[in-house]
């Protein structure tokens, strides 16, 4: 269930040593086929996110997972170059908790499994050393506008 508040929430630690251990573990308890690659996608790595792709009529069908100790100030902020994520994510959480700050102060956290709706202009990271897996929908550029959703979050 998704928390609001202007409370600041402990940031995840970063990897340290032996990082890759306990992802290794953290993976092991998660069913293969949560992580396994999805058929008839495009595969690819960006700032430490897996992503697998695919098409579903005029949409993108992504499943993304994101390592423990992934933030995005740290891992997609010099990949984009903006201050603050300007994706909108909209699908479903299947594993792990995430936590998101917008600009303005509110704060979001969403554990799985959870239906997930981020509007553009955000911070996030992974909370706790499991994996978050998501199942997310877009239509690339027109994301915003064809889903309905604000430009940017505000209140």
């Amino acid at each position: 269930m998704a928390k609001r508040s202007k409370k600041k929430a402990k940031k995840a630690a970063p990897a340290r040593k032996g990082a890759k251990k306990s992802v290794k573990r953290a993976a092991a308890r998660l069913p293969a086929s949560l992580l396994a690659a999805v058929r008839g996608a495009d595969h690819r790595y960006i700032g430490h996110v897996r992503l697998d792709v695919g098409r579903a009529g005029a949409a993108r069908v992504k499943r993304m997972i994101y390592p423990p100790g992934f933030h995005w100030a740290k891992d997609m902020k010099p990949v984009t170059g903006t201050e603050l994520c300007m994706h909108a994510h909209v699908g479903f959480l299947v594993h792990g908790e995430i936590h998101i700050e917008y600009a303005d102060g509110c704060i979001v956290e969403h554990k799985a499994p959870h239906v997930i709706a981020i509007e553009p202009g955000h911070d996030g990271w992974v909370v706790g050393k499991e994996p978050v897996v998501m199942i997310e929908f877009d239509f690339e550029g027109d994301t915003v506008a064809r889903l309905g959703m604000p430009a940017e979050h505000k209140h």
